[in-house]
């Protein structure tokens, strides 16, 4: 047998043999940032407890202290990861205080670690609350810290999903079952009203400054809109207006001159805003969360009901 037929054959073999020995995957979410040794710290915890974990970052860089933003980052990213996948999610502003430290199971089949402050209401929305456990730390808490207690996402909460994944131990183990429920965040929930569409602003593309909403392609196929339609966008924050404009709905950036505000449906097919090649966020001094709404009405409804 010919040499590269060898190497071929013990690679395919490698990889089999690594398949077969993967564990659930472990995915981390911060607002650490990565200048310093805290996430670091969080992945040698959960190496420790087993070094054939695979684990994977979603962000690091959410903005400090915002539950929101973390929890939005989490719906976002969840459709994408197989059932059994173990996310830890560490904005925790409360750290240290009475908020309880559980580990939700979503009837989708993921996992999710971390502080009850509102981080799962949007994936407990979404997939479902299965069943919550609350972390029994005197069982699942990394040995030597129980005097620590400003960094549970070192100390328990890695420890935990590391300890999940690996199945080091099963669901029942974390801790007393609570009820089926989390903390819920407020915000405006997308839907219809009449001919025009309401919701908010959860998120922005921050790479590119568009602004993303929570209107879904099927609640905007409600509209019956047609590429090259121009709908009325209102932007509001907190009640107040900051943006009223016409926008073309388009395919995509380029289907408008540069510079020209557009509409279009993201990469998550729910209606967004933006420039061609321009940051929307920016010029408009637009915001995201919970004290952001959105209006959107097709003109075309408009000028029927104007002139039947």
């Amino acid at each position: 047998m010919k040499l590269k037929t060898l190497l071929r054959t013990a690679t395919l073999c490698w990889g089999l043999t690594a398949l077969a020995q993967a564990q659930r995957a472990l995915v981390l979410q911060t607002d650490f940032g990565l200048k310093d040794g805290a996430v670091a710290s969080m992945r040698g915890v959960a190496f420790g407890v087993s070094s054939k974990l695979a684990m994977f970052d979603l962000s690091h860089e959410n903005t400090p202290f915002d539950i929101w933003e973390a929890a939005y980052r989490l719906k976002q990213t969840v459709p994408y990861w197989p059932a059994g996948t173990v996310f830890v999610s560490v904005v925790d502003p409360g750290v240290g205080t009475e908020r309880k430290s559980i580990v939700l199971e979503t009837r989708t089949g993921h996992f999710f670690v971390g502080p009850d402050n509102g981080t799962f209401a949007l994936v407990a929305e979404e997939c479902g609350v299965l069943a919550v456990r609350e972390i029994d730390e005197a069982k699942n808490r990394r040995h030597g810290s129980e005097r620590s207690y400003t960094f549970h996402g070192r100390d328990v909460y890695a420890f935990v999903g590391a300890r999940l994944a690996a199945e080091v131990i099963a669901f029942k183990d974390v801790g007393p079952q609570l009820a089926s429920r989390v903390v819920t965040l407020n915000y405006e929930r997308a839907r219809l009203e009449g001919a025009v569409l309401a919701g908010t602003i959860p998120a922005l593309d921050y790479q590119y400054g568009n602004v993303w909403t929570n209107l879904d392609e099927d609640l905007f196929a409600q509209l019956h809109p047609k590429f090259g339609e121009r709908f009325r966008v209102k932007i509001m924050q907190t009640g107040h207006e900051i943006y009223d404009a016409e926008l073309p709905y388009v395919r995509s950036f380029g289907d408008v001159p540069e510079g020209s505000p557009l509409l279009y449906l993201n990469s998550l097919m729910n209606v967004s805003f933006a420039l061609n090649m321009g940051d929307f966020a920016k010029t408009y001094h637009v915001g995201r969360g919970a004290q952001w709404a959105v209006r959107i009405e097709k003109i075309s409804s408009q000028i029927r009901k104007e002139n039947p």
